[in-house]
């Protein structure tokens, strides 16, 4: 998500394999981001070289909307505004 505008969101549309769809706060986003990462065995080479799950969670949140956890199964987040802008 490279528009300054969708980083100033603070909800998130998550989708999980065979679940109903949520919204989550931003933080809740990132929780839910660095637990699904801390599940995957092998993390996405361009996560890597990051420090921590917590490092990558923020990275996926900023640059992506997908994240494959297996062969057919992928969880993703959709950035949401609830209120209309001032």
């Amino acid at each position: 998500m490279s528009d300054p505008l969708l980083r100033e969101l603070d909800h998130y549309v998550v989708l999980e394999p065979g679940g109903q769809e949520r919204i989550l706060t931003a933080a809740e986003t990132r929780e839910w981001l660095e637990g699904h990462l801390a599940a995957l065995e092998v993390v996405p080479g361009d996560l890597a070289p990051l420090a921590d799950v917590r490092e990558q969670a923020a990275r996926l949140l900023d640059t992506a909307c997908e994240l494959d956890l297996g062969p057919g199964l992928a969880i993703q987040w959709f950035a949401v505004r609830l209120e209309p802008p001032n």
